[in-house]
């Protein structure tokens, strides 16, 4: 591994690209210290410290600890993988998104376009919902008294707002001149940024004796274990055998190809966790809402983070948007059509409706338990928090992020070092690297 690191930094391409990607992570980790005008920091580190929020501690994770500090990157990439994803969603209901969809270069072009603006409607409109809870907080006591409310939601909304488009802007930049995924590696690296506090507090809580060496066993036992399992999820793939016949292309004779279509188990990635995640907000701004009404009140209680009613719901929606994005992004309809252009089938299938159906039918089967897989490790950090008194919110969904990015931030670069000569990162156990 040390050979081939040592070996892709004498690639000149991807030397260069390393250090941009470098340079962009340290200017968003910077960004993500610079809390917004107006704020009491004391005031708000002790809220958050005290635990207040489970929901809470999910978007502090994904920010990189911005949300807690009410920093000006405290929307993060929400914004942009939410406005992304309903672009997505539009593009399989509105013909005209259908059509740019399938334009390539040109129609991903405006279709970047018009997640940039739909960005920044999303990150205006989280930057007010921000806003109005901030002054929320401790009876309005986190906000500077010097500040009038128009004056402090003028400057929060404009500051947060303006923090996400540039963290969007980084994201491209390092997806265009880096490496890997920007929007994914922003996202991993600020998960990263926040385990040294975790191990802080965890050592912290052992010699004050609030918990014990065996609960440090435990968790670090669940977590390794987590992402090997994490990891053989990630990597298991459904394969249908595809087979390409004999053709005769002017006087040569092409012989004809045997291949796979390779399904994954979890196609959907993290995107029915965001979903679920955003749709069981509602309870906890509903909380504060339905005071006067003690059944309301009740019920919405009943859904409060950490309750076993929010556990289950959280867990419900997350299959139901497994299934439900896993059939946007894969048309088996599609796939049929375009074997069939192709000459390719399915042994012992019949080409057009029959492959489409058969596609469809095993698509559904291995979607059932990727969707409980994705399900167990979102409300596992719930329950690691309440049985084993975890100082932190960590658990499933941050390790798939760090294991999914991860290794695909790999591949990216073992693509790069092949085309390059070079031997990639995970070639048949040994791993060395080779220099023209």
């Amino acid at each position: 591994m040390l050979e081939t690191l040592k070996n892709m930094f004498k690639v000149p391409e991807i030397r260069k690209r390393f250090i941009f990607t470098f340079f962009i992570i340290v200017v968003f980790r910077l960004g993500a210290q610079i809390p917004t005008p107006g704020i009491d920091p004391v005031l708000l580190k002790g809220f958050f410290g005290s635990g207040a929020n489970d929901l809470f501690g999910m978007l502090n994770m994904f920010t990189g600890g911005a949300f807690a500090r009410a920093s000006v990157f405290s929307l993060g990439v929400m914004p942009y993988i939410s406005a992304s994803i309903i672009i997505q969603m539009l593009g399989s209901v509105v013909p005209s998104l259908h059509k740019l969809q399938k334009e390539g270069q040109e129609g991903r072009k405006k279709i970047t376009q018009l997640t940039r603006y739909g960005t920044l409607v999303l990150a205006a409109f989280q930057a007010v919902s921000v806003a109005i809870f901030l002054r929320s907080i401790e009876g309005g006591g986190v906000v500077l008294p010097f500040l009038a409310p128009w004056q402090f939601m003028a400057i929060t909304v404009i500051s947060l707002t303006t923090g996400c488009i540039l963290v969007m802007w980084l994201g491209e930049q390092i997806t265009e001149k880096g490496i890997g995924n920007g929007i994914s590696l922003l996202i991993l690296f600020g998960i990263v940024a926040e385990l040294p506090q975790a191990v802080i507090q965890m050592y912290q809580m052992s010699a004050a004796g609030t918990f014990t060496p065996l609960g440090v066993a435990m968790i670090l036992a669940i977590v390794l274990g987590m992402t090997a399992f994490i990891v053989a999820i990630y990597q298991a793939v459904r394969k249908i055998p595809i087979q390409t016949p004999k053709k005769t292309i002017g006087a040569r004779a092409v012989q004809g190809q045997n291949t796979v279509l390779p399904l994954k188990i979890n196609s959907a990635g993290v995107i029915p966790i965001i979903f679920a995640s955003s749709l069981m907000m509602v309870p906890s701004i509903l909380q504060g809402m339905v005071t006067e009404n003690n059944l309301a009140r009740e019920i919405v209680m009943m859904f409060s983070d950490g309750r076993p009613g929010y556990i289950v719901a959280f867990a419900l929606l997350i299959i139901f948007f497994t299934y439900f994005y896993t059939a946007i992004i894969f048309n088996p309809t599609d796939i049929s059509e375009n074997l069939k252009k192709s000459g390719g089938f399915i042994p012992g299938v019949r080409p057009g409706k029959e492959t489409a159906d058969y596609i469809e039918r095993v698509l559904n089967c291995i979607t059932l338990p990727g969707a409980i897989f994705l399900a167990f490790i979102s409300v596992a950090p719930f329950v690691m928090m309440a049985r084993l008194n975890v100082p932190f919110f960590f658990g499933g969904t941050s390790v798939l992020i760090v294991v999914g990015v991860a290794l695909d931030t790999l591949q990216r670069i073992e693509a790069k070092l092949q085309s390059h000569n070079y031997s990639g990162f995970m070639k048949k156990g040994h791993l060395r690297g080779r220099i023209n």
